[in-house]
């Protein structure tokens, strides 16, 4: 693998948007080097990339090892910064474990957009009962603990969020009010790019962007 020029460790919204990947789509290698992201979507491979200022290749993988490689692979060996994620709170087998990280609140809503954008959703869902078209944001994980810290820094924001639990996943919810809030400070004016597809179907809750 081609060298990495040394990531900046240096809290800023592109390196906490980052983080926001790594904590939902990431793993982390047990070799104390190596991180990887995996994606379906080429454009969010390629942020990955340029914020982490990588210089290697964007790899294709299937899932399972066999089949169509449908999903865009980044991975990077930078021991610094691989001890700047453990520092914050980030392990390898971090799926099901990963609790509060060590996010500086300047920051929060750049790193929730990145987890948005790895293992979330927005947009519009049928009301199972109601048969009536609600939005919501979503955010899923394999670990309470870890939506369980997000929800309470939302609420401190008057946001307020719940969580579902199905099939050993955990959801964390928020319906179209506490959505407007919580998307506006996500999307906020001059943020850095994201996934384009996610801001897109969040556009109709936001407020007019200078």
């Amino acid at each position: 693998m081609k060298p990495l020029a040394k990531t900046n460790c240096t809290w800023s919204p592109e390196l906490a948007y980052v983080v926001g990947l790594i904590a939902t789509d990431g793993n982390m290698s047990s070799d104390g080097r190596h991180i990887t992201f995996t994606s379906k979507d080429l454009e969010l491979a390629t942020l990955f990339k340029k914020y982490l200022n990588h210089e290697g290749k964007i790899g294709r993988k299937s899932r399972g090892g066999g089949g169509e490689k449908k999903y865009f692979v980044v991975q990077l060996g930078d021991v610094i910064f691989y001890k700047f994620l453990l520092s914050i709170g980030l392990t390898p087998k971090k799926s099901k474990t990963m609790g509060k990280l060590e996010i500086p609140q300047k920051y929060f809503y750049d790193f929730f957009r990145g987890c948005i954008d790895g293992d979330g959703s927005v947009g519009s869902f049928m009301h199972p009962e109601s048969k009536l078209p609600q939005f919501k944001t979503r955010l899923v994980s394999a670990s309470k603990l870890f939506l369980e810290w997000i929800r309470s820094l939302t609420i401190k924001d008057g946001i307020k969020g719940f969580i579902t639990t199905s099939d050993g996943l955990h959801t964390l919810v928020f319906a179209k009010r506490d959505s407007t809030k919580l998307l506006n400070l996500v999307y906020y004016a001059g943020f850095p790019p994201s996934l384009g597809r996610k801001y897109l179907q969040a556009a109709c809750l936001l407020q007019s962007k200078k």
